[in-house]
């Protein structure tokens, strides 16, 4: 096979589509490919080395990947790695467009997608390069100022509906970044993973937003496929580190997520390769936290868990890469996890969880079939191959499948649908049939039979349908499989049923899957013949006799389903003659199921079908709109399978029939025709949709009822008849396979050679498929020309000498004409060459050729005959100008007319909508019924054969402009501005689609339709301009004429949009065209993007680009480009090198800029276009070229317009401006080691170090003068230094060496002078801080980072320079305590400290002077409006600055922050703000740390709550650096160990008494010191609200230092769920909520399980109480971890079990629950002694009751033998609930024990009463199957038990 393709080719190709080959025109295929190729390979290679990235690589490369659709790789291996390095250095060029680069790289990813046919020795590709990209893209420095506009990232102008859009697309770059990544990662050197660590390590600041960032780029850049001898140069490298880091981190932070997609690709790629069984536990309790299951009493969640779970995708691939391997340990914990978790699938249950269950288990099974596949059925490729000892044995596979059965049989009915479960058993079975089918079949059995639940037989048959062909397969595993196929045939029939949709849908969708599979034929007769049969077999012989029955019963079903869906049965007269959506969809169930069945029958069946069909079709005569249309498709279907048979019964009697009735003259005028006409007509339509040199025996007839038919008056009738010739010709004109059976050849061979029952589920084969296709033969196409040339010919005619005024026609006339017209074209399209013409020259200038390439499509043209496509456009243009002039108002004729234009541009026998669905529906059925187990295209025939057809049709967009499109375009054009909507939306959408179709064309267009915009035209109606705006506006999915990325296009287009303010069409009353002018506005805000000014190609580049040209096979026939040409290139491109800007692009941007200004400056502009023109400039701003002047003066100015919105752009313009103005400040790489003076460390050590405390805060080494200040190295980035060092830091070189700081006037550029002069200007400032402390929105007013970017960049820019001017302003509003005012002072201040990190020390110092005055008063201001601000406003001037620089701020804030002044309000917002700066500095400052602790921790016994609050949330930063980390040093901050120690002490009092823990205190100030009891009551209130805080917030919990005060909340913490309780027992109660969700580690387990035995020994029965809740949830939260641990195990138990017993009742029954938790998820199981336990204690005999007298005190405390005895029937009770939804083995012999308890004393009637009510509740759904559980004597105590007893008894 191979051998002579490389012949023809002249190459072995990588990977071509092999549906090809089996095309009609295979032969002629090699040709045409290698021609493309060629022509790709010359073009594409000259245009990189002419520097021509638009048009001419852009071009070249969409045509390359068009080539791969068609063609799929082909292509030899050399010349695929070119393609490769070429785009790879396309891509990774600086200056590239964006949306360039996504069409690029979404080509590259293309030509990477195949890994195996590409090994690391044939490539190898950087990593750098895309790391730089990413960088620059995903972090872009400019993006948040507006001088870079990505594609779809989000604006400042754009109403909500679009930001959920928007985040989608934005993230589709991001998407098509990481999927580039992915797939260059395999080729990566070896040595990229020690460089990625070099360059990322320094990042691993876990307090800062770094360390997302680098985990982000770890995950997504290391490369995990090394082969095994290279893994010393990949993962061994960090995988300890890593993985230790995962192990040590608690809270969930953002990374976490990650670091496990990173560890699931790890392990999926290198099977075998690492010992994972220590980790285990780790990976499944973790998985197990993520799935945020509720569970226990009380239910709060900690809220990271909603946000940051875990990506269920990845923990699959994680735990499907995990099993197998010597140690088995794997699937024992999925069992586990199984098992703990099946309740939650019950139907019962319902949550936000669910979704993500329900994704675990659809994903799971998928997951190991596919690894499956790969270890056994792939062929082996260059990746490493799994070891032998760590492949899947049978006995994996089966454990595994039976641990999943249960929650996928639970999952069947789920209120999410049957759709997941479906999918898991499909692959399920693949697997392990025997273990799958039988329980499902099970349930599909009854269901079939129930009336009363429908749902559970749709749910039942989407499984099956699943399973189906696993089932029908048999195979060794199953081979009593295919017995169950006739069965559940039968007993489907009844779901056709009128009555109920969605059980119709699904039934024909299950008859259909099965019979696709299984040749109908009966080989009953075999059993007798043949003796070699098995004894299966032999049934399945004899069943098969049944087939015949089965079609028949079916076809009854369907006529009966046909009769009560005739129109006059459903409707009333006036309603709609069309059908409703769900008929069409059963009709579509109907016509499809019927196809299928015949199809697969034996010739025997189908005569008698077919006499069935044909003799209730013409017995009976049906309306044509419903039920006509059923009954004739399943003509239809006949007429397809077996043409010859069925014609010869069909057509003669319907013609026959119309003949008849049409044979007097008045029926051809008639209006309303007789029903029987219409019936036969509408059915001989159908039945000739056949194979065509069958149709052309009967072509008399059927011409002769053509021309009888075609002008009949009625609309219904000649509408049918349009069909009919429609239909006639497409099936003589068109290339079709004629069958899909699922066998190839037929089944007509006697039994003794030949069984059907072997094809059972058979896929097709696909090299010999056989396909039987209709080719159009000479007689063929003779027909169809003859046939146009007697109907079309006299059409055109007619209609040419009407619209020349020749001759008068009725608009119906005119309109039935055009609809005869229109289906010659339809039906012969495929005939008819394309439309001809002269390109159109001069549309863009490149030095490539961009001609198209013409593909072969089975047909070859016959240039003598009349070309039909060109007569009709030509009539039709004249038709058009005809209507338009003289009956503007038939809009019926003009929606016919566009509808023909429409196919004349784009129909060349398939609609494209058409074929876009028919490969959306093959790719369904695909995946319902692939088999992902054994790959290699195992699919059935027909699926097959619908691929090679799709492959055949797949015409390839991208066509030549030419002169006759340029005129169709005009006629759209016209229409799309005309009077009436509905024809101009229409002719719009045609538009659209020709837009995207030909190349280039938009460039004709805009002009054209610009020329409705013009202000000085007076001709131009409101229709016409309503049009021409919703030609530029453009449809959602196609071009966007105002938008184009094209600098030509942009600078006609927007000046354009701006002045049709002043046309005299326009008028701002009309809503409509206000809103069009909005969504035209905010298109253009979301659609643009930063236009390229310059490209330049690097050499690297163009060397790959020689080499593509000049090697290889196809030769490019293109010569390479000569010096001069090169020459011209550069040329055109501008000189780069010197000093010309890019000439052409430049030009263009500062035109546009011009002419948008002058709109702004012309006066008698409405407002509106006032506000758009200033949206278009905003989006002009750039980081590589520079605003013009004028620009910049505008932008300037209109910081004082009079508009809020014209106010906000202009900051934001102006902040941008500022950076383009920005000085660069030189940088110099410095060695870390010089700084510190010391030599490096050796090995990881994180933290604080000896070589990077010269970094920190130190009190009493600031810079407190100019010679320590110039002396000081300053880092101003938190993270550096914290984990490790860079190999080279880049540091601001000494000052000298900067820019000169504030430069005269003298000195400035233009555009500086601008900002200066205004900014110098008294009466400028005033207005603008007056504009600026006005309030916005009431109470929706924030801190604006817009406006501090713009002060930041003053001040940097400008230095001091307007610090005077400023100063007084700055005091003035700080003494106002309005929140607008206070909030404009905010922004300042925080832009001037910003601002100055390069002011000289001086200026520094005096600067501080002013400030620290100012910030004193603000915070003794503070209100709650405001504290907010100002908070962000010091957060905001820390952030990233070396808290060095900033210690004045610092020891302002230290003071004292806590001292009363102002109420405690102010307290809690002096802390806040405090807080905001030293959370930003991180680790840096342990000495301000420790100062402020030191001061806090005597005012812990604050009075004030809100000052508590904070006061918690503040420790939680200073603990924050306290982490528990791999490789860490122990903190130079604060440690929690120590504190907890000082304050454990402090709360002795609490912990000695036993009396209740009351918050009597009073909340004034007394006089005097308290008692040490109330101090300690009060410091415990801080302690709850820092517990709280830091719950969530730190990376790890420091278990034993919380162990500590465990039973003092137990003491405090209430029972009941009540908010009238005090704070402080609500605190208490939420922090123990919050610790028993702790992930906890194996060493740490004793020490919480010794506390939780103390407590439970505790006199207080709330404290007994809250164990067991806290003991719920801890131990679900922690599984595996405690599993993995037997005497932790045994250790609950026995807490449990002896809580049982306690006297008081409460504790007793939360026992139980606790115990039947445990039962239920696993963690304990109920054996023999635990039984006999119980069954003991039941037996504890009771005291009798003593006969009290009357009046005596009742004995109210339970007597010892009451508790043992009631704690057993709890025990029996317990094991009974916590099997909510089966009935295991056990449970009968227990409920008939606990039964015997019905009367004793109370509290033991209560729960054995309860407990019954409960079994009953869960077990009621499925009684019938749970009744077989128990004998017959149990049934009747039962059903006693169960049924209320009788009040009248």
């Amino acid at each position: 096979m191979k051998k002579d393709v490389s012949e023809t080719l002249g190459f072995v190709p990588q990977k071509d589509i092999v549906y090809n080959k089996l095309l009609p025109y295979a032969d002629i295929l090699d040709e045409e490919s290698n021609d493309i190729l060629g022509r790709i390979k010359g073009n594409l290679g000259r245009a990189v080395q002419l520097r021509e990235i638009w048009p001419g690589v852009l071009f070249w490369t969409r045509k390359l990947s068009t080539y791969i659709r068609l063609y799929g790789r082909k292509f030899s291996k050399e010349d695929h790695v070119l393609f490769i390095k070429l785009l790879y250095e396309l891509i990774t060029m600086d200056k590239l467009e964006i949306s360039m680069m996504q069409g690029l790289a979404r080509l590259l990813i293309n030509l990477l997608k195949k890994t195996e046919l590409l090994s690391r020795e044939d490539l190898e590709l950087p990593w750098r390069p895309l790391y730089e990209l990413q960088d620059r893209i995903l972090y872009s420095k400019t993006e948040h100022l507006g001088l870079n506009w990505f594609p779809n990232s989000l604006r400042p102008r754009a109403s909500s509906k679009h930001v959920i859009i928007k985040l989608f697309q934005r993230c589709s770059v991001e998407n098509v970044l990481k999927t580039l990544v992915k797939s260059c990662r395999p080729y990566f050197p070896e040595s990229a993973t020690q460089e990625m660590l070099e360059e990322w390590r320094p990042l691993l600041c876990p307090f800062d937003v770094t360390m997302q960032r680098a985990i982000g780029y770890f995950e997504l850049f290391l490369p995990t496929t090394l082969p095994p001898e290279l893994h010393h140069k990949g993962f061994k490298l960090w995988f300890d580190e890593l993985i230790s880091l995962w192990v040590a981190v608690q809270n969930l932070p953002g990374w976490e997520v990650h670091l496990v997609n990173l560890f699931a690709r790890l392990a999926n790629d290198n099977i075998g390769y690492i010992d994972w069984d220590p980790y285990i536990p780790k990976i499944f309790t973790r998985v197990l936290r993520s799935l945020n299951l509720p569970v226990g009493t009380s239910q709060m969640l900690v809220p990271r868990y909603l946000t940051n779970a875990y990506d269920v995708a990845h923990v699959v691939l994680w735990v499907s890469a995990l099993l197998g391997g010597p140690s088995k340990q794997a699937q024992a914990q999925l069992s586990g996890l199984f098992n703990s978790i099946t309740s939650f699938f019950h139907p019962s249950n319902h949550g936000r969880w669910l979704m993500k269950l329900m994704k675990l288990l659809q994903r799971l099974p998928a997951s190991v079939v596919r690894r499956l596949h790969r270890e056994r059925y792939r062929k082996p490729t260059w990746l490493t191959p799994v070891p032998d000892s760590h492949k899947l044995t049978e006995a994996d596979i089966t454990a595994f499948v039976e641990s999943m059965m249960q929650p996928v049989l639970l999952a069947m009915f789920s209120k999410t649908g049957s759709l997941d479960a479906a999918q898991a058993l499909q692959n399920l079975a693949l697997m392990r049939p025997e273990l799958v089918i039988p329980p499902v079949l099970e349930k599909t059995y009854p269901a079939m039979e129930t009336l009363t639940e429908p749902h559970q037989l749709t749910a039942t048959l989407s499984c099956m349908i699943g399973v189906a062909r696993s089932l029908v397969s048999g195979g060794q595993r199953f081979p009593e499989g295919p017995t169950h196929m006739l069965p559940l045939l039968m007993r489907a029939l009844p779901g056709v049923d009128p009555n109920d949709f969605s059980k119709c849908m699904i039934t024909f969708q299950f008859i259909a899957t099965f019979v696709t599979l299984v040749p109908l034929v009966d080989c009953s007769s075999a059993v007798h013949e043949r003796s070699d049969l098995t004894e299966v077999e032999r049934e399945m012989c004899s069943a098969s006799a049944e087939f015949e029955d089965f079609v028949l019963q079916f076809m009854d079903r369907c006529f009966a389903l046909i009769d009560s869906s005739t129109l006059e049965q459903t409707r009333e007269e006036t309603e709609t003659e069309k059908m409703t959506h769900l008929e069409s969809l059963v009709e579509l169930g109907l016509s499809s199921t019927f196809n299928t069945i015949l199809t697969q029958c034996s010739i025997d069946i189908f005569k008698v079908a077919l006499e069935k069909v044909f003799n209730f079709a013409t017995t009976n005569i049906f309306e044509t709109r419903v039920a006509g249309r059923m009954v004739a498709d399943m003509c239809r279907a006949a007429s397809k399978v077996h043409p010859a048979q069925s014609l010869k019964l069909l057509v003669p009697h319907c013609c026959n029939a119309i003949n008849q009735l049409a044979v007097n003259e008045e029926v051809l005028s008639e209006e309303e025709l007789d029903k029987e006409l219409l019936w036969n007509l509408q059915l001989l339509s159908e039945v000739t949709r056949v194979d065509g040199d069958k149709i052309l025996p009967y072509s008399t007839q059927l011409v002769q009822i053509l021309q009888l038919t075609l002008h009949l008056k009625c609309k219904q009738g000649y509408t049918l008849a349009c069909n009919l010739l429609h239909h006639i010709l497409r099936s003589t004109a068109l290339i079709y396979p004629t069958e899909y059976c699922s066998v190839p050849g037929s089944f007509q061979q006697p039994t003794q050679d030949y069984l059907p029952i072997k094809d059972w589920g058979r896929p097709g084969d696909l090299w010999n498929l056989n396909i039987q296709w209709h080719v159009p033969s000479v007689e063929e196409t003779s027909f169809v020309f003859y046939v146009l040339d007697l109907i079309l010919q006299p059409e055109l005619l007619r209609l040419q000498r009407y619209a020349q005024g020749e001759q008068d026609m009725t608009r119906d006339d005119v309109l039935q004409s055009l609809s005869i017209i229109q289906h010659c074209l339809l039906g012969a399209g495929s005939l008819l060459p394309p439309l001809q013409g002269e390109p159109i020259p001069k549309l863009v200038t490149s030095m490539v050729n961009l001609g198209e390439t013409n593909l072969f499509t089975g047909m070859s043209y016959d240039v003598s005959r009349e070309n039909y496509r060109d007569a009709i456009c030509r009539v039709m243009r004249q038709l058009l100008r005809h209507i338009l002039e003289h009956s503007e108002d038939d809009t019926k004729s003009l929606f016919s007319i566009i509808k023909i234009i429409s196919d004349l541009l784009h129909f060349k026998g398939s609609q494209k909508h058409e074929f876009d669905s028919r490969w959306k529906s093959f790719n369904l059925v695909k995946k319902s019924m692939e088999n992902r187990l054994h790959g290699r295209k195992q699919h059935i025939r027909a699926l097959l054969i619908d691929r090679v057809m799709l492959q055949h049709e797949l015409t390839v967009e991208g066509c030549e402009y030419r002169s006759i499109h340029q005129e169709l375009m005009k006629d759209l054009l016209r229409l799309s501005t005309s009077t009436y909507s509905q024809v101009r939306s229409r002719a719009q959408s045609v538009l659209f689609t020709a837009l995207r179709t030909y190349n280039f064309c938009c460039r004709d267009v805009i002009p054209r339709v610009l020329e409705f915009l013009e202000p000085d035209r007076s001709d131009v109606t409101q229709q016409q301009f309503k049009g021409a705006l919703y030609c530029l506006l453009g449809n959602h999915s196609g071009v966007c004429l105002a938008n184009l990325h094209d600098w030509d296009c942009i600078t006609l287009t927007w000046p354009a949009i701006v002045r049709s303010g002043l046309s005299s069409a326009m008028s701002l009353e009309k809503p409509s065209i206000v809103r069009l002018f909005d969504d035209l506005a905010d298109k253009v805000h979301r659609q643009y993007e930063t236009i390229g000014i310059d490209f330049a190609i690097p050499s690297e580049c163009r060397a790959v680009a020689v080499q593509l040209q000049t090697s290889g096979v196809p030769l490019p026939p293109e010569p390479v480009p000569s010096d001069q040409e090169e020459a011209e290139g550069i040329r055109k491109q501008g000189e780069r090198r010197t000093e010309h800007k890019n000439l052409d692009s430049g030009q263009k941007y500062d035109k546009l800029v011009g002419e948008l200004l002058d709109c702004l400056n012309d006066r008698n502009k409405p407002w509106k276009f006032e506000h758009i023109a200033i949206g278009f400039m905003s989006l002009l701003l750039r980081d590589d070229h520079p605003l013009p002047s004028p620009a910049v003066l505008f932008f300037v100015k209109s910081l004082n317009h009079d508009s809020l919105l014209v106010r906000k752009v202009a900051i934001s313009a102006v902040a941008g401006i500022m950076k383009q103005l920005k000085r660069p400040h030189k940088k110099v790489p410095v060695s870390p080691n010089k700084l510190c003076g010391m030599k490096e460390l050796a090995g990881l050590i994180a933290g604080d170090r000896p070589d990077n405390q010269w970094l920190q805060y130190n009190s009493s080494s600031l810079p407190r003068s100019q010679q320590d200040w110039e002396g000081c190295t300053f880092v101003e980035k938190t993270h550096w230094g914290y984990y490790s060092w860079p190999q080279k830091l880049m540091m601001y070189a000494p000052s000298e060496e900067q820019p000169k700081q504030g430069l005269t006037r003298e000195e400035m550029t233009e555009r500086e002078q601008i900002i200066y002069d205004h900014f110098s200007d008294p009466s400028f400032i005033n207005q603008l801080i007056e504009f600026l402390s006005l309030e916005d929105r009431k109470g929706k007013d924030k801190f604006s980072p817009r406006r501090f970017c713009l002060f930041k960049g003053l001040f940097r820019n400008f230095n001091d320079a307007f610090l005077p001017l400023l100063k007084p302003h700055m005091e003035r509003l700080v003494a106002d305590t309005h929140e607008s005012k206070q909030r404009c002072v905010a922004e300042i201040t925080s832009g001037l400290i910003r601002g100055s990190k390069h002011w000289s020390y001086s200026k520094v110092e005096s600067l501080w002077e002013l400030l620290c005055p100012l910030i004193r008063i603000a915070l003794n201001n503070i209100t709650v409006e405001t504290y907010a601000d100002w908070g962000t406003c010091i957060a905001t001037a820390c952030e990233s600055r070396d808290p060095r620089k900033l210690h004045w701020l610092f020891e302002m804030l230290m003071e004292s922050p806590v001292n009363g002044e102002g109420g405690s309000f102010v307290d809690a917002c002096r802390l806040y703000v405090l807080q905001g700066g030293l959370a930003q500095q991180e680790w840096r400052v342990p000495d301000l740390l420790h100062r402020l602790l030191q001061y806090l921790e005597p005012k812990l016994t604050q009075v004030y709550k809100n000052v508590r609050e904070r006061i918690g949330s503040v420790l939680t930063y200073i603990f924050m650096i306290d982490v528990n980390l791999p490789y860490t040093q122990p903190t130079a901050s604060p440690r929690i160990k120590e504190f907890t120690e000082r304050v454990l002490l402090r709360l002795k009092p609490l912990m000695e008494g036993d009396e209740e823990i009351q918050n009597h205190v009073v909340e004034e100030n007394d006089v005097g010191e308290q008692d040490e009891r109330t101090q300690a009551i009060k410091l415990l209130k801080t302690v709850l609200k820092w517990l709280m805080a830091s719950a969530g917030r730190s990376f790890s919990t420091a278990v034993p230092e919380q162990l500590q005060l465990l039973p003092l909340l137990f003491k405090i913490a209430p029972v009941e769920n009540d908010d009238s309780y005090d704070e402080l027992k609500r605190d208490a109660k939420t922090c123990l909520s919050l610790m028993s969700q702790g992930l906890l580690y194996t060493e740490q387990i004793p020490l919480v399980l010794l506390a939780l035995q103390e407590i439970a020994g505790s006199s207080s029965w709330h404290a007994r109480y809250t164990v067991l809740t806290y003991l719920q949830i801890m131990v679900f939260y922690n599984l595996f971890t405690f599993m993995s641990d037997q005497g932790a195990v045994n250790d609950v138990r026995t807490l449990v079990i002896c809580l049982l017993e306690d006297e008081q009742l409460e504790v007793r029954e939360m026992a139980a629950t606790t115990l039947s938790g445990f039962l239920q998820c696993n963690f304990l199981s109920i054996d023999g002694p635990m039984q006999s336990h119980f069954e003991a204690l039941c037996k504890t005999r009771l005291p009798k009751k003593r006969k009290r007298e009357l009046g005596s005190v009742v004995d109210t405390i339970p007597s010892g033998d009451l508790v043992r005895r009631h704690a057993g029937v709890l025990g029996l009770s317990a094991c009974i609930l916590s099997s909510p939804y089966d009935v295991p083995t056990w449970m009968p012999q227990l409920l008939m024990n606990l039964s015997a308890h019905l009367n004793d004393t109370q509290p033991i009637e209560m729960t054995v009463k309860k407990t019954l009510s409960n079994f009953r509740r869960t077990h009621h759904d499925n009684w019938q199957e749970h009744k077989q559980q128990f004998t017959d004597d149990q049934l009747l105590v039962l059903t006693d038990l169960l049924v209320s007893p009788c009040y009248y008894a």
